[in-house]
């Protein structure tokens, strides 16, 4: 049993106990000499649901060379986030298909060997079929075309499977599903909550029919709001002087507008995914003003950096859409401060070292980012002034868990109210009701340290965030009311400031 005294809630301010029972003997990790029970003091910590990503890739059937499902749940875990929806762009596609018996390529082998007939079944069954237990929550999501060719839509009748009848909307009643509860069902733990072909823009061929199925079934389109045919970096004085094909700021606008008269013509909802251009925030900004089902995330390399960081990083600064122009990065904050944006996703995207290591041009795109978001993102809009602690959990727990169709632990509620009390409370997560459903992340506020990609849980080592000096950190991760990692240490980095705000 871990006791953590005087810890804050993270909305309210009330300062309380928080006894976490266990530790999840299945599936927990800890860092050297990180605390996991006895009594510690958390003056410095606060108390939040768990932080939400909807928009990994863990490579995993098909490039286990960059990551597994293993190692990207752990660098979840890591990072503070309790649940992840995963991408469908893994080799064989998820798209709900069968792989044929000689389909032996792409990760097609790899699948038979385990006993799976496609990738959404390997997915949703990975715990049993490698006798593993994973450190973090995760649902998934399908391919809008067959194959993510953009040629022909995917069936719902290929992938209806894969979504738990009681689950599988946002829209659904179901307690489960707003508390994100578990079951020896692995449909229902792991189901389907978006259709996307990230990676690529859904073509205008098959547009309509995607959307038309994402109606029928309520899963909401996750839109890469991106496409180009040439370049490598943006389009800009950077580009010209590395004298490299630039991609215009309009290929992302080009998308955006396209999509949201399609959200208006049909009632969809569509997510779009890393916005990153001052054009693309002006247009979402005018959708939702009329009142359109839109919604978007940015990612916090556009909050962080802008194409003139390429100079300094090189390919580890290389992804898709790019780093903007510095006029875009502030137009990326001001769209987060003026709420704009509805959330924040890492696009955890790892690749080898050598891959990384090669020509500007050639590497491939993509960051890693699970292990290092909140301090990121804590660094630019917090100590820059542009939002509160409290509104950077909303951006990074709140917001993604609704988009996947659950309801975020609410730590006030579990107190029975939103108000403070005179006398210090105890939340005893093996006492309140359902602690199964409990999702929780402690975080440090104050802590300063240095990113040391050598040391993340990630295969992946691909970060230009290698070296920050950042001050805020997820020190302890608990689902389903169990410590599923730590790296609390013996006291606290800081005592309790009367002045502090929470």
């Amino acid at each position: 049993m871990l006791t953590i005294h005087d810890i804050a809630v993270w909305d309210t301010g009330e300062r309380i106990d928080l006894i976490v029972p266990e530790v999840d003997g299945e599936r927990s990790f800890t860092e050297p000499g990180a605390v996991v029970s006895g009594d510690i003091d958390g003056s410095s910590l606060i108390v939040a649901p768990g932080l939400a990503d909807p928009h990994v890739h863990f490579r995993d059937p098909g490039q286990l060379d960059k990551e597994t499902m293993v190692t990207g749940s752990a660098a979840a875990a890591a990072g503070g986030y309790t649940r992840v929806l995963i991408m469908p762009n893994t080799l064989p596609a998820a798209d709900g298909r069968d792989i044929n018996v000689q389909d032996v390529v792409d990760g097609g082998k790899e699948l038979r060997e385990v006993g799976a007939y496609n990738t959404l079944d390997y997915l949703q069954r990975y715990e049993q079929l490698h006798n593993v237990k994973l450190p973090v929550r995760y649902d998934l999501s399908v391919c809008a075309s067959l194959g993510r060719a953009g040629k022909l839509p995917s069936r719902p009748e290929d992938y209806a499977r894969f979504m738990d009848s009681t689950e599988c909307s946002s829209h659904s009643d179901n307690a489960e599903s707003k508390t994100g509860g578990s079951s020896d069902n692995p449909v229902s733990e792991h189901p389907l909550r978006a259709v996307t072909d990230d990676g690529s823009a859904i073509t205008n061929e098959i547009l309509d029919a995607v959307l038309a199925d994402s109606k029928a079934t309520g899963l909401p389109v996750l839109e890469h709001c991106e496409h180009h045919d040439s370049g490598a970096i943006n389009d800009g004085a950077v580009s010209r002087k590395l004298g490299i094909a630039g991609i215009p700021a309009e290929t992302e606008l080009a998308i955006v507008d396209r999509d949201i008269e399609a959200a208006r013509r049909t009632g969809a909802h569509i997510h779009f995914q890393h916005v990153s251009t001052a054009g693309a925030f002006d247009a979402v900004r005018k959708a939702k003003a009329e009142g359109l089902p839109i919604t978007c995330e940015t990612a916090p390399h556009y909050l962080a950096l802008c194409d003139e960081d390429i100079l300094k990083y090189g390919a580890m600064a290389k992804m898709n859409p790019p780093l903007r122009s510095e006029a875009d990065r502030r137009a990326t904050v001001a769209a987060i401060a003026d709420g704009t944006v509805d959330m924040i996703a890492t696009d955890h995207a790892p690749h080898t070292a050598a891959e990384k290591a090669g020509d500007l041009v050639d590497a491939p795109n993509g960051i890693i980012g699970l292990e290092c978001a909140y301090g990121v993102c804590r660094k630019v809009l917090v100590e820059g002034g542009a939002i509160s602690d409290e509104r950077l959990i909303e951006l990074m727990a709140l917001a993604p868990e609704r988009l996947m169709g659950h309801t975020p632990t609410d730590v006030a509620m579990l107190l029975n109210t939103s108000s403070k009390c005179a006398t210090k409370r105890t939340l005893d997560l093996s006492k309140v009701e359902h602690p199964e459903y409990v999702d929780l992340t402690l975080i440090d506020t104050h802590n300063e340290w240095t990113v040391d990609s050598a040391k993340f849980h990630s295969k992946g080592r691909n970060t230009p965030f290698d070296g920050w000096k950042l001050t805020g950190r997820p020190m302890a991760t608990i689902i389903g009311s169990k410590l599923v990692f730590s790296r609390l240490p013996d006291s606290p980095t800081s005592k309790h400031d009367s002045s502090r705000v929470v």
